[in-house]
């Protein structure tokens, strides 16, 4: 079929057939999930914090048991230090909802106070259930959307990069495996970016503020959805149409914003209160073995030691800013959707790689902008990607998720390597990179082409090596850390490589005169 496909001999698929492969892939990205969450989850039988799990459970016994104006306070229903809720209202209102439907299957799932680390067959069915509906709902239409509108190439080339997406092996971990909801704000995000792509710029606005106030590190794309608005409305003229659509935009937010916090506007101490408790500096500059900047930094210099909190704070603020401006700017001067997607990437890796109180699931912030571009950049992409997994390995072996994690991450890279022929020499043009071919100007094009294949082989052994290592050895007693740390500064170390491409990628004028027109 694939040298079929090279030789142009295959009949271009009809409607029927490619919404046939579109429900084929769904099915399968659905059969994937439900698998995974068969296995074990974060915190599971570990007294007495257990682990996220716990606390996903902990957010819908507060919320349905107390009343909203105690939701994000200490009191002696509320124990704060344990898993007090710390994320946006729209978390909070979702965790009610699904408190309400646990209530009517069986009160002791969030029963107050005595339902604290409950665990039975019966409770994993349900939310377990309550991820794959939220997923089933927002998120995989808004990518099914995506690949089918948004997406250039045949119908083959749109389920082949639907399927990519929909198997990502990092999501699926921490959805059903570790167990969060990071589906939901992706989600929300991804229908911002279809909105603005379709050019429903308002729709776009109040699809991001949703994922804004579902989880507080969307900030991490804020930027490049303010810089594109902004760029287009100046671009149409701030004083006839570029205004009127300013105004609707800000109006759009404003009143998404307003109606999310609604509940709790009255009253400003629970207002600044619910503010507190999102944006916890308290914390400290990072936590565990995360791949950015500071962790890294901090095996060398340690940084916590030697600066003061605030100094923390302040140091991490500057050198994101500075991180993301660049991408940022460029995106306000040239407002197109091909720079506003490798802005997203740019703007979340520059969050990733030096903002406060970074964890490793961040990373799923930078991989579904990443996502996006595995039609135009499947090398870069696909690499990307499988190191953005490998990146949360130290977390994926605490919940007990080692067999998921090699059966996936090992499978989605033979799937995506067949579906999407990165290594094949027509693509190339892509290895090369514009702006970065520029900087091996002294090697010949198949050299340079050869030389990124080899890397990317290199790399992908290292990570097998080191995943090997971390189940098979035990670390020397006087470095409990050093696997932990190893995978952390690997996977920095590619991150920044990536956040140093696109960049450059966005700062040259890549995509071909067809694919350029279609994305303006």
């Amino acid at each position: 079929m694939n040298l079929l496909l090279k030789q142009g001999l295959v009949v271009p698929l009809t409607v029927m057939q490619t919404w046939s492969l579109v429900s084929i892939s769904v099915l399968l990205a659905v059969v994937v999930r439900w698998g995974v969450s068969l296995n074990s989850y974060s915190g599971a039988g570990k007294p007495p914090m257990f682990g996220d799990y716990e606390a996903q459970r902990h957010w819908q016994e507060v919320t349905y048991n107390l009343p909203l104006q105690q939701w994000y306070f200490n009191t002696s229903d509320n124990d704060l230090n344990y898993w007090g809720l710390d994320y946006p209202p729209l978390t909070a209102y979702h965790s009610w909802l699904c408190a309400y439907v646990a209530k009517m299957i069986n009160p002791e799932w969030v029963e107050l106070h005595r339902s604290r680390g409950f665990e039975s067959p019966a409770h994993k069915l349900f939310m377990r259930t309550t991820v794959l509906v939220t997923d089933v709902l927002i998120y995989i239409p808004a990518v099914v959307l995506y690949c089918l509108y948004l997406t250039d190439g045949s119908a083959k080339k749109r389920v082949s990069v639907l399927l990519s997406i929909l198997l990502y092996p990092g999501l699926i971990l921490i959805d059903y495996g570790h167990f969060q909801y990071p589906l939901l704000s992706l989600g929300f995000t991804l229908w911002g970016v279809l909105a603005l792509g379709l050019g429903w710029d308002t729709l776009g606005s109040m699809a991001f503020s949703l994922a804004l106030n579902y989880k507080q590190m969307e900030l991490y794309h804020a930027l490049p959805f303010f810089c594109y608005l902004l760029g287009k409305c100046v671009k149409a003229g701030l004083v006839g149409r570029g205004l009127i659509l300013l105004v609707r935009i800000a109006a759009t937010v404003l009143v998404t914003f307003a109606l999310c916090w609604l509940p709790f506007l009255p009253d400003t101490s629970q207002a600044l209160q619910v503010v507190r408790r999102i944006f916890p500096v308290a914390r400290g500059l990072f936590e565990d073995k995360v791949a950015n900047t500071w962790c890294s930094l901090n095996t060398l210099i340690k940084i916590r030691s030697i600066l003061t909190g605030d100094s923390q704070l302040y140091l991490s603020f500057a050198f994101t800013l500075l991180a993301a401006l660049p991408s940022s700017i460029r995106l306000l001067i040239k407002p197109t959707f091909w720079h506003f997607k490798l802005a997203l990437v740019n703007s979340s890796l520059a969050f990733f790689l030096f903002s406060y109180q970074v964890h490793e699931k961040s990373i799923l912030l930078a991989a579904l902008p990443v996502c996006l571009l595995l039609n135009e950049f499947p090398f870069m992409s696909i690499w990307f990607l499988q190191v953005s997994t490998f990146s949360m390995l130290p977390l994926f072996l605490k919940d007990g998720l080692l067999v998921p994690y090699a059966v996936t991450s090992v499978g989605y890279l033979f799937l995506t390597v067949y579906l999407l022929s990165p290594l094949d020499d027509r693509s190339e043009g892509e290895l090369k990179l514009g702006t970065c071919g520029k900087l091996f100007f002294f090697l010949p094009k198949m050299h340079l082409a050869c030389k990124m294949r080899w890397k990317f082989y290199i790399s992908n052994a290292l990570m097998a090596v080191l995943s090997i290592l971390s189940v098979a050895l035990d670390p020397p007693p006087h470095l409990p850390d050093l696997f932990p740390v190893l995978v952390s500064t690997a996977a920095f170390l590619h991150f920044l490589g990536a956040f140093l491409h696109f960049n450059l990628v966005q700062f040259s004028e890549l995509p071909t005169k067809k694919s350029q027109k279609k994305n303006n």
